[in-house]
């Protein structure tokens, strides 16, 4: 069985596309040869900055051949229906065979394909790769029309066994598949002939090429942390930056250099988004300090000089970049300690959206909003309506003009700067949290009450406007917007009244839709906490469903005590009760939901279900109003074995009236004692 060697040789890639490039050659590839019936044993695909390659091993030598069988029109069918079959088969009419069919005799063809060699069939499925690659973005070059993400160089194409090594016929626009690739592109540009996959990583590797990007972004993770610990730092994790920088180099070479003393009263946020943005550095910190003190940049390639040049060069680059970054700073904060009056007034002609006016008339709002919420929360609503007014100031300041991922945290430092108390400089940072569904969430009380003041802003303001998310388009981030209230009100413990809330925030919102929406975001987030939607639907339509801490606790408990057997087998008899009653209630057309009386009962599991339920009630009312629901389920649950026993021992519709509308009656009683906790019918099983 033979073993499969791709490499597709261009000009950079770009790092933010490789990943997904790896991906889709391996699935197009190895997908395209399963369908024309070759199998494998294992694929793996591998990028760098000018290459990707595809390793597929234990190849099937060719496809095996096949027979079909295809039913054509009957016998006595008018020709042109014959001819057009014999089209369609590729084969005469002597070589149709006529069988007995139900309606009569009908010509059968019978298809042989025989099995191709893998060499043809890969040839096809690359081509058709190499033509319908799903770049991002792609260009043509010279006069050719193949489209590639870079002007492709050169195709390997190589199948290998015990006998050796041969080429794939394929040319592609001029490119001819061979068995040849280049090397580091300084250290060992040369041309490399390779015989299979072993011997390809092997010869890159002594070109100066590691070819897994797992291992480039291990040993730049590694060689950082030495170089960091030597000098008594540590690197900053940034795994995002780490698979960038890894998708931009062949073979890493990781250097160390310190930030220039005039920079270091800069900002550590600063320092470590202008290093990141500017220039792929990572950040080095002092732990004594806390400061960011120092850099690691990633070569391209090992200098004699130890990288002694590219220091050189990239420090003064660095300075030229810090120094603007320093320029920014001390304007805004002469600007800060000034009151930020002129960046208040700057955000009067900002467009926050068009039909909710400028960001002043929203930070109005935010304002009002949050000293309702304060309370809420247990700010102070001074002080919340204070950081709502100056949250959003640093989106007219230079610094976060020139690194718009820093709004909110320049915006505590010049709060500070100000001289506005911490709990307002820190919800000025933290109010846009939490961002995602991994993100921290606030919890100082001020923060709280502008974060959600914020989010709840947006959502009313556009459901005001009719603007609201329809199928998987959410251009305003609104989906966004609820999950990060409903975690900022589970996590916190806030108990709300969220139409009303909405009411505040703005009255001509549709608050019943826009709650509906809450409810289904919160399917969503529950959903990955083992709560299943029909469990938050059969709590909905209780009281305070717009309470959402009191909503999930509901469910929590209720999702609880459906876990076990107790619980399972209650499910089978309310809804068992339930649709008894439903029957006889549509069948006499009256409701039963009043007179049980237990002197009317005949045995002994109807006066022991009475006995029950008179205990139970009152329990589970009262552990409803404390709010104590592991409780009230309890006290549902504790009513399994009584029903139970009552379903086997009864018969509901006995011939005598009186006794057949009392057990009715009492099957009410089963059904309203669950009502008091949840609507079981709506839970599936």
């Amino acid at each position: 069985m033979p073993d499969l060697l791709i490499e597709l040789f261009s000009e950079e890639i770009p790092a933010r596309m490789q990943a997904r490039a790896r991906e889709d050659l391996k699935k197009r590839v190895t997908d395209g040869l399963v369908e024309a019936g070759l199998t494998y044993r294992s694929a793996g695909a591998f990028s760098t900055p000018r290459r990707l390659a595809l390793a597929v091993e234990g190849l099937t030598a060719e496809s095996p051949t096949t027979r079909e069988e295809r039913k054509g029109p009957r016998t006595d069918a008018p020709q042109a229906a014959l001819e057009g079959f014999l089209r369609s088969t590729g084969l005469t009419r002597e070589q149709l065979e006529a069988r007995d069919d139900k309606k009569g005799q009908v010509w059968f063809a019978v298809v042989a394909k025989p099995g191709r060699p893998a060499a043809e069939i890969v040839a096809e499925v690359l081509e058709r790769t190499i033509r319908d690659f799903p770049w991002p973005k792609s260009m043509r070059w010279g006069s050719g029309s193949l489209r590639w993400v870079r002007p492709l160089h050169s195709i390997i194409c190589l199948l290998s066994d015990e006998s050796g090594a041969s080429v794939v016929p394929l040319e592609i626009e001029g490119i001819r598949a061979g068995a040849t690739t280049r090397g580091h592109r300084f250290m060992a540009p040369d041309q490399i002939t390779v015989s299979g996959f072993e011997d390809y990583a092997a010869k890159l590797r002594r070109a100066r090429i590691m070819l897994d990007p797992a291992e480039r972004e291990a040993a730049i993770r590694q060689e950082a942390a030495n170089l960091a610990f030597a000098r008594g730092w540590e690197i900053v994790p940034d795994e995002g930056l780490l698979s960038e920088v890894a998708g931009l180099v062949e073979w890493p070479v990781a250097l160390m250099g310190a930030i220039e003393d005039r920079f270091l009263s800069l900002p550590p946020e600063v320092l470590q988004t202008s290093m990141k943005e500017h220039q792929k550095f990572f950040s080095a910190r002092n732990p004594r300090t806390g400061r960011i003190e120092g850099f690691v940049t990633v070569a391209n390639i090992e200098n004699p000089d130890h990288g002694e040049t590219i220091l050189k060069g990239n420090q003064r680059v660095l300075a030229a970049r810090l120094s603007d970054a320093a320029f920014f700073w001390d304007n805004d904060l002469r600007e800060a300690k000034a009151g930020m009056q002129d960046w208040a007034e700057g955000l009067r002609s900002v467009t926050f959206q068009s039909k909710l006016g400028s960001q002043a008339d929203r930070i109005a709002r935010i304002a009002a909003l949050a000293r309702e919420i304060a309370p809420l929360v247990g700010a102070d609503p001074d002080q919340a309506e204070q950081a709502a007014r100056v949250a959003k100031l640093d989106l007219r300041s230079a610094m976060v003009g020139e690194f718009p991922e820093l709004q909110g945290t320049m915006g505590r430092y010049y709060a500070l700067a100000a001289g506005l108390p911490e709990p307002v400089a820190d919800a000025a940072r933290d109010h846009y949290s939490p961002l995602g569904p991994s993100d921290a969430v606030p919890s100082a009380p001020v923060s709280v009450a502008v974060a959600l003041a914020d989010k709840l802003d947006t959502l009313t303001g556009f459901w005001a406007i009719d603007e609201k998310p329809t199928g998987s388009k959410d251009p305003f981030a609104l989906r966004r917007a609820a999950l990060g209230v409903i975690r900022l009100v589970l996590v916190n413990g806030v108990r709300a009244n969220l139409g009303q809330t909405f009411a505040k925030a703005r009255p001509d919102a549709d608050a019943t839709d826009l709650l509906a929406f809450f409810h289904d975001r919160l399917k969503v987030h529950l959903r990955d906490q083992g709560i299943r939607h029909d469990i938050i639907d059969a709590v909905l339509n209780m009281p305070g469903s717009d309470d959402l801490v009191l909503l999930v606790n509901r469910a929590t408990a209720l999702n609880d005590v459906l876990q076990t057997a107790d619980g399972t087998n209650l499910l089978q008899g309310l809804k068992r009760a339930g649709n008894i009653l439903a029957q006889a209630e549509e069948k006499d057309g009256v409701e039963y939901s009043f007179g049980a009386d237990p002197k009317f009962a005949e045995t002994d599991e109807e006066r022991s279900l009475f006995a029950a339920l008179d205990k139970a009630e009152p329990a589970i009312r009262e552990a409803v109003r404390l709010e104590d629901f592991q409780a009230a389920t309890q006290g549902i649950a504790s009513l399994r074995a009584p029903i139970d026993a009552f379903f086997e021992a009864v018969q509901i519709n006995t011939d005598n009236q009186i006794t057949r509308r009392n057990r009715l009656n009492l099957l009410s009683r089963i059904r309203e004692a669950g009502r008091l906790v949840a609507d079981f019918g709506r839970i599936e099983g």
